[in-house]
């Protein structure tokens, strides 16, 4: 694992101060782990002054969803016959980075990465 990449349930983990999320937080600010949002799910999950949310999203890496991006998410929903944006791009950015996923709902992440042949680490919630 090189990083850790979270989806939305995890930055609404984070909003209700769930237990979990702070201990895996904790544990990647300690050793040093890159931690990826992308752009996508800040935009999913924020709805306003949510001050736990802006903390953490001050220590990590947004990615940002530009043209190539967006075609490479649309490709892979193509290829796995969904439509869930937001998913695709956190399979598809913790793949390229080899980073563990943080969710609340494996399952869809799991159902897009194994219907695209990608293994993924995930960390649920």
């Amino acid at each position: 694992m090189a990083g850790l990449t979270l989806d939305t349930g995890a930055l609404i983990a984070v909003e209700k101060h769930g237990r979990r999320i702070w201990t895996v937080l904790k544990r990647a600010y300690r050793g040093g782990t890159t931690i990826t949002v992308p752009a996508v799910v800040v935009a999913q999950a924020w709805r306003g002054n949510h001050a736990a949310v802006a903390r953490v999203l001050k220590g990590c890496h947004i990615e940002p969803m530009n043209d190539a991006h967006a075609r490479a998410v649309g490709h892979l929903l193509a290829r796995v016959s969904s439509n869930d944006i937001v998913d695709a791009a956190v399979v598809l950015g913790a793949m390229h980075r080899k980073d563990a996923v943080v969710t609340s709902d494996p399952d869809d992440i799991l159902a897009i990465a194994h219907s695209a042949g990608i293994r993924l680490e995930v960390i649920r919630l």
